[in-house]
């Protein structure tokens, strides 16, 4: 089995770890035939950098990261035995592929659409449970942590537990666009209801979505029990300002601002 799966790394980490996702890097790498920016070179400077995981979301039109992306970070990953490998993307579409082929330390099932330009929304319950079942069940067997990506609604987190996930991933879209508003609060008291309906089934917990700089620490001091956040769109755009080494110092800081509130 894989140690990360319950063991190694999730009994040494005190605070939320950072999980850089890579896609805004092929998306621009893909626009031209160079090969640059490299992917790999982007996953080793971030790692260099302090991020403890590298997330991808391959989609099967491969309009940013591409079959041999994932192999390669996998390949290159061995040289960080401590680096999580985090594949995120839909189960029913190429997911599975790449969890049988390169058996990562974390699967993210995220129900998106083949058309769609981002996730948008976590999985139904009970109406996707049947069909989730048995690729949940074969990842597991497979060594692979499994977190399902899901809205901030508390009475499903015990289904995400019934179904045999490890993690669920909330989806943080609705926190980002109420932060500074008078809806903030409300929105936010939802991932702590949440997030604490997610500890009690003994589930982990990971966030991402539109979290950025301004509202991370904010975030992770109201929603307890977060193991692991995945950012891209914003890292990498802060990135074309301050350089990826510096911006994942920055990210890292906001994280540890909220470990010192909490």
């Amino acid at each position: 089995m894989n140690p990360l799966l319950t063991t190694g790394l999730d009994a040494q980490r005190g605070t939320t770890t950072l999980s850089v996702n890579l896609n805004k890097v092929a998306l621009l790498r893909n626009t031209r035939t160079l090969g640059i920016p490299s992917v790999t070179r982007a996953a080793a400077l971030v790692l260099e950098a302090g991020a403890q995981g590298i997330t991808v979301h391959p989609r099967p039109d491969e309009r940013h990261i591409r079959a041999h992306d994932v192999h390669d970070l996998a390949q290159l990953l061995k040289q960080w035995p401590q680096i999580e490998f985090n594949i995120e993307g839909n189960p029913f579409h190429n997911l599975m592929d790449f969890v049988r082929a390169v058996r990562p330390h974390q699967c993210t099932f995220v129900p998106d659409a083949v058309d769609q330009s981002t996730s948008d929304h976590g999985w139904q319950f009970p109406q996707d449970a049947q069909r989730l079942a048995p690729l949940v069940a074969e990842a597991r067997a497979l060594g692979v942590r499994v977190s399902l990506f899901m809205d901030p609604l508390p009475a499903a987190m015990r289904a995400a537990r019934e179904l045999g996930a490890d993690r669920v991933e909330l989806y943080t879209e609705a926190y980002a666009r109420a932060r500074g508003t008078p809806d903030q609060a409300r929105v936010l008291a939802g991932f702590t209801a949440t997030a604490q309906a997610a500890l009690r089934e003994g589930l982990g917990l990971n966030a991402g979505h539109d979290l950025n700089r301004d509202n991370l620490t904010d975030f992770l001091v109201a929603v307890p029990g977060v193991q692991e956040v995945s950012i891209g769109h914003a890292l990498i755009a802060d990135a074309l300002e301050l350089g990826l080494a510096e911006t994942v110092h920055q990210y890292l800081r906001c994280i540890h601002r909220a470990s010192l509130t909490r």
